[in-house]
């Protein structure tokens, strides 16, 4: 009898000791994928602040100009049914969702611009194909009413030039609010087409060409302050600050070889010289552009690398980084404090995939190390020490 009692309670301390060791194992999984999918992404963004402007007041009044606060983002590429391994869709998807839900909690900002390539697959998807992309976008940037949300067109979503058509140009523009002029707080904001600035004298591009003559017209129509011209009507004038242009393509540059900072394009390619109306604007798009609207800064995206240029008379242009792993290591977005006559810009980088990936393989060679030690395959970590201490000492 004390036999069966003594191999009872042996039994019983075995499944003691391997019910422990599993409790273990999914404690340190759960706190690891808690840590890798949801609380970098705070402990991250938290770090990021909205940059000071300054708010002279206005005609000497005590009030001060008011302050829009604006997320600058590009380069989504949602991938859709043909390129898209659902592995590769899950992995990077999950991680621009946590990262765009974070950044709206914690940094609240009254309107978001998305620069173009929202989709991946937007210039050959079938009607089904971009509705399911649709929803799943709807779903990821999900934001509150307060929220706006705007987006210009890229190559990626209707297609280059050659490939572009009116059907995809209005079934982006069905999803996403047409407009390109944007009003708000006394700011302007014009959104681009730049895949129809081909100045081929395409219909696409003649029509594109015309929107913005006419939106030139209403710009330099809100200058005149004093003296109204009288081709400007009786309409209702638009605020008489200059504009933020926001666009996908850059404005023409030859390359990215003044370009620099960690989130630049490698050292390799930045030397590379820009194909004109591929990777960037032509130089006579890019000039009318500037003339028609005098812009004081333009957004552009693209290269997924950010860079900062200045063009003509001293126009800065900033390009904005891919928001995707997958189409670099560090992505991030701008943040951008905006007055109808000053701005100020900062960035806010998103969690390495580096991290996540050293975080997870951590993680996993603990998890063998107590599988092991467990079962008595890997000896007490101290008694190798000493055993190693004992050999050099005898030495």
């Amino acid at each position: 009898m004390p036999a069966v009692r003594l191999g009872f309670g042996r039994l019983h301390s075995s499944l003691f000791k391997r019910s422990f060791l599993l409790w273990k194992l999914i404690a340190v999984i759960f706190a690891v994928l808690l840590f890798c999918e949801f609380l970098i992404y705070y402990l991250v963004i938290f770090q990021c602040n909205w940059p000071e402007v300054k708010t002279p007041a206005s005609k000497g009044e005590q009030e001060t100009e008011p302050v829009l606060k604006a997320m600058f983002l590009a380069d989504t590429h949602l991938l859709g049914e043909i390129r898209g391994h659902w592995l590769d869709k899950l992995r990077r998807e999950w991680q621009m969702e946590r990262a765009f839900q974070t950044a709206l909690w914690l940094l609240q900002p009254e309107v978001v611009f998305i620069l173009g390539d929202i989709f991946d697959e937007g210039k050959w998807s079938s009607a089904q194909a971009w509705a399911d992309d649709v929803e799943r976008f709807r779903k990821m940037f999900r934001h509150p009413r307060h929220v706006q949300l705007k987006a210009v067109a890229g190559n990626h979503d209707i297609g280059f030039h050659y490939q572009m058509s009116t059907y995809r140009i209005k079934r982006f523009e069905n999803v996403f609010n047409p407009e390109r002029l944007f009003s708000w707080k006394g700011i302007n904001f014009v959104m681009v087409n730049s895949v129809a600035l081909e100045g081929d004298g395409c219909t696409i591009c003649s029509e594109a060409e015309a929107e913005l003559i006419e939106i030139s017209h209403k710009l330099n129509c809100s200058r005149e302050q004093e003296h109204r011209s009288s081709q400007c009507g009786d309409g209702q004038r638009l605020p008489g600050s200059a504009p933020v242009l926001l666009q996908h393509f850059p404005l023409y540059r030859k390359s990215d070889a003044n370009c620099s900072g960690e989130d630049a394009a490698p050292l390799e390619e930045r030397g590379v010289p820009f194909k004109e109306r591929y990777d960037v604007l032509s130089q006579e798009a890019s000039q009318k552009l500037l003339w028609w609207l005098r812009p004081r800064l333009v957004l552009s995206g693209h290269t997924h690398s950010a860079c900062e240029v200045v063009h003509g008379a001293g126009i800065p242009e900033v390009s904005v980084p891919s928001f995707s792993w997958r189409n670099r290591n560090n992505p991030s977005f701008i943040m951008g404090s905006v007055t109808p006559t000053e701005y100020a810009l900062t960035k806010c980088y998103l969690p390495f995939e580096d991290t996540v990936l050293i975080t997870y393989c951590a993680a996993a060679g603990f998890l063998v190390f107590l599988i092991l030690f467990h079962f008595g395959l890997l000896g007490s970590p101290f008694l190798f020490g000493w055993q190693l201490l004992r050999k050099f000492k005898t030495m």
